[in-house]
């Protein structure tokens, strides 16, 4: 391998998913304010919302991730949009 082409902040990061709370370790140079352990060793920590742990692709599961409540507001709408039944 060839020395000195990595940044130096590469380093080993957990990575948490907040939707499965699956954990991963893996190098990068991602900027993080926390730090937790794994594996007995202290390690800076970084929460990603989705990952391919929790991503429909990857699971095969239909999930919904529904972080500013956009679901909610489709479902208000398309209940808005009903059309009424009038009765004959």
């Amino acid at each position: 391998m060839k020395k000195d082409i990595h940044p130096k902040e590469y380093r080993p990061v957990i990575f948490e998913d907040s939707s499965s709370g699956k954990r991963f370790l893996i190098a990068s140079t991602v900027t993080t304010l926390k730090s937790d352990k794994m594996n007995g060793k202290q390690y800076p920590l970084y929460t990603v919302e989705i990952s391919s742990a929790s991503h429909p692709f990857y699971t095969g599961k239909a999930t919904i991730v529904d972080t500013a409540g956009r679901v909610e507001r489709f479902r208000k709408r398309a209940a808005a949009a009903k059309p009424k039944r009038v009765k004959k």
